[in-house]
């Protein structure tokens, strides 16, 4: 049972789908939210001046060590006969200016084809210098000094919510494998879309942060502030470099993935992995060394992420099932795609990604035997209509958001066709039969959502429905394939929210508005797979302390997670978990710029520093647990800090996840200092003596 303080009573708690934000004109300031007025005249007085002697210094509480080990399906060595007979293999380190060159041509998956691999993809700029990186082995972890756990100054203005977050719900940082990884021809690693993205002078992927090598630091750290858990993707070119079903799988690779997983682990947090996140290997665009070309041939995402290749579903099916057998036992959520729409080149590329995920799910759940969950991550910034009162500007909004998720979302949990939005643009759609529907229908255990921020949607003609059935059939029209205009601003000129460096704007309310239309229109639970705020011009910023110094972020997150328990206890939506993005900064597709991490890195060392974010974030929501009442393992714990018995008779004690709260009925207040001691978090007690009160807050 979950405990809830409610200021005021909530009408409609258990559903209220709100369809559209609605203007209401008033005049006056906005209502304060005192509970007590005071009257009379302020009183005016001198009294000697001193400066402050007391100043609370709070720590981070690391994640503990875990005590058992939950499974989540049968061991790796049992799962073998569900691939059939694979070999494995080892690759070396790419130089494009080496002397000497492999010998074993005659070896089709040797190191020679390997190479060749690489010097047909030809990633720009790529050579020694660009690509030099500070290691080339696992770097052996540290713990992370105790003064850098100290928590920062707070904001002035703070939430002043009274939610906790329901039992169960997963609070973790999220990140990718060629955003963060590096090391992007060692250890026989295969050239993907990533290595060849950037064309131009901006930074490629070649070094990033250096996480592959890192890895055990970067997980240290984020253990260390208390965060539970850890998403991230598996690169599909390091476990199989040639891609395709039959070709070697790198043991390297394996094992590396394997270790990670299991420091995770060790370190007390639990990993979700996505299995493909933007990297796809560059055998489904045909010729290798004519990808460059393809990448602007789409007609629906923003890349050609050849995912309606032929030979796609096979191959990906064929790895999302290698690294779940090896992996599946310890994962407990795994994602098929992140944000499949935006890199979808047409029709065939949505039904691939459908079919393939629902492949992957029944083999998760009907012959591996996973007791996890499965999932997609899915973009869209939420488009609201610009003038709420508007025929055309709603049915707008509506077409633009249904064609964003629909394609996808239709079938995978209704079970259902296509959207009309859908249909009516994309000429090459592959229709879906009742047996597919059949077959799709709920592959997914909930619905992954990166909502960074919101945007102002209108018809193409201000006013006109037309206009936009108009753009659909129009394979020429310059605003498909949405066929809406989008902005950033009202119907009165303001924008909707704080800007970032980039398309990001702080607009919470739009959050929870967004949730109610996922949760209503899908009818399934939801995860924050993927929110953040890269700071404008943080990267500009000389001073170190000022760029960790990153108020605007706070808001962001702050704003959002009060919305998401909003929306969870007033509107009844089932939000599972919400993921930040991303637990470092990290490389955004050839800018370092954007700085979307809650650490700061340095690009020339590699050093990590937490930011004010990442502490105001996990202390948001640490405060926020769901309160339990202690058992008998618990007071077992006290029976140690040897406070007496009869001590203990009346006493109702609550804890929160990392944040302990006791509420105690005992003789003498000291005693709880023990309890302070013994689990070093803060603790907030209350004494009753006989008709009195005697209020004592320690905190350490």
């Amino acid at each position: 049972m979950v405990k809830v303080c409610i200021l005021g009573q909530l009408l409609g708690l258990a559903s209220v789908a709100v369809t559209q934000q609605v203007y209401l004109e008033a005049n006056g300031s906005n209502p304060r939210p005192c509970t007590k007025c005071i009257e009379g005249e302020p009183q005016y007085t001198f009294t000697p001046f001193q400066y402050s002697m007391t100043s609370t210094v709070r720590y981070a509480t690391s994640r503990p060590s875990p005590t058992t080990t939950t499974t989540y399906a049968p061991p790796s060595e049992s799962l073998t006969s569900l691939v059939g007979t694979v070999s494995y293999t080892t690759w070396g380190k790419w130089n494009p200016t080496a002397n000497a060159t492999a010998t074993d041509t005659a070896d089709p998956y040797g190191n020679a084809a390997w190479t060749e691999l690489w010097r047909m993809a030809n990633p720009p700029n790529f050579t020694q210098e660009a690509a030099s990186a500070l290691y080339s082995t696992t770097v052996e972890p540290t713990p992370v000094p105790t003064e850098e756990l100290v928590l920062p100054p707070r904001d002035y203005f703070g939430p002043t919510d009274c939610y906790n977050f329901p039992p169960g719900f997963e609070f973790g940082v999220a990140s990718s494998a060629s955003q963060i990884e590096g090391a992007t021809a060692e250890e026989g690693k295969g050239p993907s879309l990533m290595d060849i993205l950037v064309q131009d002078d901006r930074p490629k992927d070649y070094v990033t942060n250096e996480h592959y090598y890192t890895y055990k630091q970067d997980i240290e750290r984020v253990a260390a502030m208390g965060v539970k858990y850890f998403s991230f993707s598996i690169a599909w070119t390091r476990i199989l470099p040639f891609a395709l079903p039959g070709t070697p799988v790198n043991q390297q690779a394996i094992q590396h993935y394997d270790d990670v997983i299991n420091y995770i682990i060790e370190k007390g947090m639990a990993p979700e992995v996505t299995i493909l996140h933007f990297d796809t290997p560059l055998q489904f665009y045909g010729s290798i060394e004519n990808v460059t070309a393809l990448l602007a041939e789409t007609e629906i995402g923003y890349v050609n992420g050849g995912y309606q290749n032929e030979t796609f579903p096979d191959a990906f099916v064929n790895y999302a099932k290698l690294i779940m057998t090896h992996y599946a036992d310890r994962v407990p959520v795994w994602y098929t795609f992140n944000e499949p729409l935006l890199y979808s080149a047409n029709g065939k590329s949505v039904d691939h990604v459908i079919k393939s995920h629902a492949r992957v799910s029944h083999f998760y759940k009907e012959e591996l035997k996973g007791t996890g969950k499965i999932a997609l991550k899915f973009n869209n910034n939420f488009g609201v209509p610009r003038d709420p009162k508007s025929e055309a500007d709603v049915y707008a909004a509506d077409h633009f958001n249904s064609f964003q998720l629909g394609p996808f979302c239709n079938p995978i949990f209704l079970g259902q066709d296509y959207p009309e939005s859908y249909k009516m643009t994309i000429t090459d759609y592959v229709p879906l039969s009742q047996q597919d529907l059949e077959y799709i229908n709920g592959t997914a255990d909930f619905l992954g959502i990166d909502p960074y921020t919101a945007t102002v949607i209108a018809p193409p003609e201000p006013g006109s429905i037309d206009s936009i059935k108009a753009c659909a059939s129009n394979s020429s029209a310059e605003l498909r394939p949405y066929c809406v205009n989008q902005t950033t601003t009202d119907i009165f000129g303001w924008n909707i929210g704080y800007r970032s460096q980039s398309y990001v704007y702080i607009t919470p309310t739009y959050l929870r508005l967004y949730l109610n239309y996922l949760h209503n229109t899908f009818r399934t639970p939801v995860v924050l797979t993927e929110f953040g705020f890269p700071v404008f011009a943080e990267a500009d910023k000389e001073n170190l302390s000022d760029q960790l110094f990153d108020s605007p972020r706070s808001v962001y997150y702050l704003s959002f997670m009060s919305e998401v328990l909003k929306a969870i206890w007033e509107d009844g939506v089932q939000v599972l978990g919400a993921f930040a993005w991303s637990f470092a900064d990290n490389w955004e597709f050839g800018d370092y710029d954007q700085h979307f991490g809650i650490q700061t890195v340095n690009r020339t060392t590699q050093e990590r520093n937490y930011k004010k974010s990442f502490f105001d974030l996990v202390d948001f929501m640490k405060a926020r647990g769901p309160p339990h009442v202690l058992n008998s393992v618990t007071l077992s714990h006290l029976s140690r800090l040897q406070l007496r018995p009869s001590r203990l008779k009346e006493c109702t004690m609550l804890f929160r996840p990392e944040a302990l709260i006791f509420t105690l009925s005992v003789e003498d207040c000291t005693d709880i200092q023990n309890i302070v001691h013994f689990y070093s978090m803060p603790v907030k007690e209350f004494c009753t003596r006989g008709g009195g009160t005697t209020r004592q807050h320690y905190e350490k």
